[in-house]
């Protein structure tokens, strides 16, 4: 992979066409116009987070993201209950993107999205990507960029003909709580919104997940990772914005009167065409987030059977020989998510549960190894990459674990509907999740499988600089 593809792939994960489409209506509906703000907070959060990564993975350009940096950073047990949750999280991740791309699908094509069409279409965009991804690196390269452009297209570029064109309300908008607050301070309506943001901005780990896959990785994983951060702030403030300024009833949507206001603002703005045309890119996109997301997956997976970290580890970690990809894996990364998909269709009421879990659980794999980084640099680790933050490294390191700590309290927040099970499914999920992997953990020992390197960051770093010096 180039650093474009390597970029491409990290920004069709992120997704924010996908995430905006998804959580616009939420979003408004929680805490009105000004929940847009929380695409630049999050964004600036994750961006120390990905400067935090930009490090590790410069220093250790490894096949399968977060499993190999907490391992490295901290050690075998730890590493293993990092990349369970995130395995957990990324496969839920999955089939959420699987089942809101099937409405994209259903709308072109002009189908009732009934139960039984959305678990068809769902499976279909499953095996799809697993096709793709099966036919190699440089085929999920090539579909990455397409799904790049589509996305730069569906959103800088509709965003841009909304704004400019199809503009119904003031830019004053976005500091008009528009009555979301009620009785009572806007700052609970506003932390209510923040999933606005939360939902959107990660994915750029995956630039990592495929680091040998990468030409010049510890170089350019970096720099792909920031652009995926940057790129996609933009583009989602682009897309958030038209869509609200184009809103023709916006108090409407505001008020939760309307479940998917999308479809509506397009058809008023571009016409029956139109829409159809964006719905086509739309789904592009959706193809190609699907597809990276396998991809990351599978390459954990892979990571993680490759020191002999899980049941049927030399299966998982086969490579075949023409392609060179991990296959077995990536049967897995579309086995498990179909299967949720049956179980979502057996009882759809779980699929908000199933997305918001997702979330939490990503960012408590992220905050491990950010909370490894500090564990080292505390010891004594200076991190000997070609792609460093020098003498910063320290601060933003603590910086991004406060702003990760307080992410996981906004998305780990209970409900207001009385039932405890609804309020507290996420926690519920999560600890059950953290339960399972540590039963396994500690009754089947996988750690004393595995030799691999572990807790070494220090040491490796001394002896780069050793090694340079010569």
């Amino acid at each position: 992979m180039s650093l474009w593809a390597n970029f491409a792939l990290g920004f069709t994960y992120l997704s924010p066409l996908v995430g905006v489409y998804s959580l616009l209506a939420v979003a408004l509906s929680t805490g009105g116009p000004p929940s847009m703000w929380w695409i630049v907070i999050v964004a600036g959060g994750q961006m120390l987070v990905a400067l935090v990564f930009g490090e590790v993975v410069s220093q250790f350009p490894i096949a399968g993201g977060i499993y190999p940096w907490a391992r490295r950073l901290w050690g075998k047990r730890y590493a293993w209950m990092a990349a369970w949750v995130y395995i957990c999280a990324l496969i839920v991740t999955i089939t959420s993107v699987a089942e809101f791309g099937s409405g994209f699908v259903a709308s072109l094509f002009g189908l009732e999205l009934t139960k039984n069409v959305t678990l068809v279409l769902a499976l279909a965009l499953l095996v799809l990507a697993l096709a793709i991804n099966f036919s190699g690196t440089k085929w999920l390269a090539r579909i990455a960029r397409i799904g790049l452009f589509a996305e730069l297209i569906g959103v800088i570029g509709l965003g841009l003909f909304l704004l400019l064109f199809e503009r119904k309300h003031s830019f004053t908008v976005f500091f008009d709580a528009m009555g979301t607050a009620g009785e009572g301070s806007y700052v609970s309506a506003f932390m209510g919104a923040a999933v606005a943001g939360l939902f959107l901005f990660y994915g750029f780990e995956a630039c990592g997940d495929v680091a040998e896959e990468v030409s010049n990785p510890a170089r350019r994983i970096p720099r792909a990772m920031i652009m995926t951060i940057l790129v996609g702030a933009v583009s989602a403030l682009f897309s958030f914005g038209g869509y609200v300024l184009a809103a023709p009833d916006l108090d409407a949507i505001v008020a939760g009167e309307v479940v998917d206001p999308i479809p509506a603002i397009l058809e008023g703005s571009l016409g029956t065409t139109g829409a159809k045309i964006f719905l086509l890119v739309a789904l592009t996109a959706f193809i190609s987030c699907v597809l990276s997301l396998q991809a990351a997956a599978s390459r954990l997976i892979f990571s993680f059977a490759r020191d002999g970290m899980m049941p049927g580890h030399r299966w998982l970690a086969h490579v075949t020989e023409s392609t060179k990809v991990p296959r077995n894996a990536l049967i897995v990364a579309c086995t498990a998510p179909a299967l949720i998909c049956v179980l979502i269709w057996l009882n759809d009421g779980i699929l908000v549960a199933v997305t918001s879990f997702a979330i939490l659980g990503i960012y408590l794999a992220f905050q491990m190894v950010v909370l490894g980084a500090l564990r080292q640099r505390i010891r004594g680790w200076k991190p000997a990459g070609p792609w460093s933050l020098g003498g910063w490294g320290l601060i933003v390191n603590v910086l991004a674990l406060a702003y990760g700590i307080f992410a996981m309290i906004l998305l780990a927040r209970p409900g207001t509907s009385g039932d405890f099970v609804a309020d507290y499914i996420v926690l519920i999920g999560l600890v059950v999740v953290l339960a399972v992997g540590l039963v396994y953990l500690v009754g089947a020992r996988p750690d004393r499988k595995s030799d691999a390197p572990e807790g070494d960051a220090v040491a490796v770093a001394e002896a780069i600089r050793s090694h340079r010096s010569r």
